[in-house]
This record gives structure tokens, C-alpha cells and sequence, in this order.
């Protein structure tokens, strides 16, 4: 075994797994503060296009099936076990040196399974953040979905502009 193999399997991209659990319990904690403290659907104002609104989506984003009848509840728990390992294993197999996706897939990971557990504990997703303009409102959010987003987009860096090119502080390839 050469010693690039071994860099790539034995210091991954798994340790980024921190960065997951920190969003998983954040994000929690935040709809457990937003689902006791926040009365549902009643906004409270807290900027001319920012309020905290407590919401619940049985869907997938922007309430994709929420009115299924419920069979979808099971699927986007099927859907988000599946990626979560796929997660996983492309964290492994990401060599360490390769930041910007490592952090991607740890956000993209920590933010999937926060909302896997509102799946499967609650039947829906606890959405409380809401964006709005000149009466125009985007769909309910929560920290796991900012984090999936964040990390989607390191994802798309990543491949557009570093094409697992990254270096490390010596200047060498990892």
C-alpha cells in the first residue's frame, strides 16, 4: 500500500464529524426552544423581513408532498438514512487535504440527520424561521436546513471552482 493510499483512508474527512454533531445538537436545541416557546403560526416580528414563526412540514423542502396522507413521512426517513450513509462513506474516502468538501459534506450530514430525528420522533419537520418581502414569503426554514444549504454550496465550490485540487499550508498536494 502506497503512501498516498494511506493518507487518503486513514486521515479522511471524517473529521469533520464534529462539525456534524454541532450542527445536529444546535439545531435541536433550536426547535426545541422554538416548539416551547413559540405558539404556532403566529409570528413574532423580530426585523421588517425576519420573523420567528413555529411551523411543522410533513414534506420534503418547500412542503414537497406535505399533504400525502403520510406514507411520505417513511420515505423521507428512508431517503435520509440512505444519503446519510452515502454521506458517510464519501467522507471517508474524501483525503483530509480536501477541506471545502469535507466541511460540505459534515454540514450537508449534520443537517440531514437533525431533521431525520424530527421525522421520525415528531412525523414532521419543526420549521420557525421565516423570511419575508413587500408580502412575499419564502417557505419556513430551520438550522439543519441552513446547514444543508451551506454545505451544498461548499459542495458546488468545491466542484466548480477547487475540482479536489486543494493544497495544504506547505503548498503541497495532501
Amino acid at each position: 500500500m502506497t503512501a498516498s493510499m494511506t493518507d487518503t483512508r486513514g486521515a479522511s474527512a471524517l473529521r469533520w464529524l464534529w462539525l456534524s454533531l454541532g450542527v445536529v445538537v444546535l439545531d435541536l436545541v433550536s426547535k426545541y426552544l422554538a416548539d416551547t416557546q413559540l405558539i404556532y403560526a403566529n409570528p413574532v416580528p423580530l426585523l421588517p423581513v425576519f420573523d420567528l414563526t413555529l411551523l411543522y412540514n410533513t414534506g420534503a423542502a418547500f412542503s414537497f408532498l406535505a399533504t400525502a396522507g403520510g406514507w411520505q413521512r417513511w420515505l423521507f426517513v428512508a431517503i435520509a438514512v440512505g444519503m446519510s450513509a452515502f454521506l458517510l462513506h464519501w467522507m471517508w474516502r474524501t483525503p483530509k487535504a480536501q477541506k471545502c468538501l469535507g466541511i460540505g459534506l459534515a454540514l450537508v450530514l449534520g443537517g440531514a440527520l437533525g431533521n431525520l430525528y424530527d421525522r421520525t420522533v415528531h412525523g414532521h419537520v419543526v420549521d420557525f424561521i421565516s423570511l419575508h418581502w413587500n408580502g412575499y414569503y419564502f417557505p419556513a426554514f430551520n438550522i439543519a436546513d441552513c446547514a444543508i444549504t451551506l454545505g451544498t454550496c461548499l459542495l458546488l465550490v468545491d466542484m466548480f471552482f477547487l475540482g479536489g485540487n486543494e493544497t495544504s499550508d506547505t503548498g503541497t498536494r495532501e
